[in-house]
């Protein structure tokens, strides 16, 4: 009899920010992706930005999706005034996030150089590098390959800006 999908290992998170991730990483596998991004203490801007635009229960209702998940510090190096007037844009604020979801569950071995990825918002994002220095477009992935009921997160030190 084989292992069922769910009970076989899913490869550790990875990235050279993954041990400064407060939180059990391996909590949040049993968690739909929504719910794991406000469990993270890292996450809690990003969390409040996926509230105030009504997509945290889109998230745990989606299925094999992809999130580069923006840290705190991403938040903080935009001037309070523009997070402010952001986070009023309902509309602005989904559209941005959206472009931070990609559907399919993308393992670290499917980021290559040069890997092109769709958003649920309609652009597009590109991988550069390999291994523990990977980039989305222009931000690098400080902890990747974060397995979730519902996705893989990667957590990035930016947030991703549609072109």
């Amino acid at each position: 009899m084989s292992p069922s999908p769910t009970a076989t290992a899913a490869a550790s998170p990875s990235g050279p920010g993954c041990s400064a991730i407060e939180g059990n990483l391996a909590e949040v596998a049993d968690q739909p992706v929504g719910t794991a991004i406000s469990s993270l203490s890292q996450l809690s801007k990003l969390s409040e930005a996926v509230k105030k635009a009504g997509l945290e229960e889109k998230l745990d209702s989606a299925t094999d999706i992809t999130v580069f998940a923006p840290d705190d510090k991403a938040f903080d190096a935009i001037p309070k005034e523009a997070q402010d007037k952001l986070m009023a844009n309902k509309e602005a604020l989904t559209k941005l996030l959206s472009y931070h979801v990609v559907t399919g569950k993308k393992a670290p071995s499917d980021l290559v150089e040069g890997a092109t990825l769709k958003t649920m918002q309609g652009g597009s994002l590109t991988v550069k590098g390999s291994g523990d220095n990977l980039t989305i477009n222009d931000a690098k992935i400080v902890c990747g390959g974060v397995t979730t009921k519902n996705a893989t997160l990667y957590i990035v030190d930016k947030i991703l800006l549609p072109h």
